[in-house]
């Protein structure tokens, strides 16, 4: 491999967002990491304006011309970035530092995305919870699961004996209601603890999964929310277990769904979108690619004092709800590898599911 070959393999690698300007501030040379940042393509991106991403425009062109006509470095915090394939804006900071190659004043740019640094902070934060409270929810459920046994069986052995006896009547209906219970506590329990079922991983495309998920909508529904479907088609087929992704997108869909129902929502709507992302890291691994599937509602928005604690067990924003059902689906995306992640204000819900795509 020549020289040339290993820097660019180099600059590609990195996770930092690096440019090269010319003096007219216009893009010369982007690394892979700005096309992830940008969303577009080295080839829209050259002889672009830099500034012109930004929202501070004026500030941003004022301090590369600074930079460039002192030949000093300059760094500024907490810019914002404009995405030109959404109405997204990205935190970043950056560095310019003036140089010279072939008798030119260049600078050198480098981006670190501020936000997604928080995000990756708060995700590991959020799934080392997550694990703890399932390993104790696991350890709870099987001591629960024992007694629970021993109070069904001899409720059933209680109403042998009043049958055997002839009692009958109100003293037979207490102890149905003792069994009912305890089934329903078992069910709660088996719930708490997941499948269980070893996962049968194949490759999928994840629109067969939307897809079943928004006809169960729309037969449930019947009409009374408009489900939006905003799909990339060129997303590549991702392994796992077709029956779990099905569950948790459903759970996820179905929150959204009696969000928006059970709201004074003039009109109720949800929206299962697909999308790439690229450069993404969940727990701690950098995934070149992932698969991004948005669930959003224009219902109330989550309450601001459990939004952070929204996937823990039995922590739900509705008064009926039983806590469960963003557990289970965060407890399967995580046994892809994937993660879960919410954003809500009032008006916009959305839940974003991420599923890494392998080679």
């Amino acid at each position: 491999m020549n020289l040339e070959k290993l820097h660019g393999l180099l600059l590609d690698n990195l996770n930092a967002a690096v440019l090269l300007l010319d003096e007219n501030l216009s893009i010369t040379y982007v690394n892979s990491a700005v096309e992830s940042l940008l969303q577009m393509g080295n080839s829209r991106l050259l002889g672009h304006p830099i500034y012109e991403f930004f929202s501070e425009t004026d500030v941003c062109r004022q301090t590369l011309e600074d930079s460039l006509s002192s030949g000093n470095p300059h760094t500024r915090r907490h810019e914002y970035l404009r995405i030109p394939a959404s109405t997204d804006v990205s935190q970043v900071d950056y560095t310019v530092t003036p140089i010279e190659a072939s008798s030119q004043r260049m600078l050198l740019m480098e981006m670190q995305p501020v936000d997604r640094f928080l995000k990756i902070n708060r995700e590991e934060a959020l799934l080392s919870v997550h694990d703890t409270s399932k390993n104790l929810v696991r350890g709870l459920a099987h001591e629960i699961k024992n007694p629970l046994g021993g109070i069904r069986g001899a409720a059933q052995l209680l109403d042998q004996e009043i049958v055997e006896r002839g009692l009958g009547g109100e003293t037979r209906e207490f102890c149905q209601i003792i069994t009912t219970e305890a089934d329903r506590l078992r069910n709660l329990v088996d719930r708490l603890l997941g499948p269980n079922q070893l996962p049968k991983y194949e490759q999928i495309n994840i629109h067969e999964v939307t897809e079943h998920v928004a006809s169960l909508l729309e037969a449930e529904v019947q009409g009374q929310l408009t489900l939006i479907r905003d799909y990339d088609p060129s997303i590549p087929e991702v392994r796992g277990d077709r029956a779990q992704l099905i569950q948790a997108v459903l759970n996820v869909a179905r929150n959204a769904m009696q969000a928006v129902l059970e709201a004074p929502t003039l009109k109720p709507l949800v929206t299962i979108k697909s999308r790439i992302q690229r450069s993404f890291t969940i727990a701690g691994e950098r995934h070149k690619v992932v698969c991004r599937i948005d669930i959003i509602d224009n219902g109330p928005g989550i309450l601001a004092d459990i939004v952070e604690r929204i996937f823990f067990p039995m922590i739900s924003g509705r008064s009926d709800g039983s806590g469960l059902g963003l557990t289970i689906a965060q407890t399967a995306i995580n046994s892809h590898q994937g993660i879960i992640e919410c954003d809500s204000e009032p008006g916009e819900t959305m839940f974003s599911i991420y599923l890494p795509i392998r080679d």
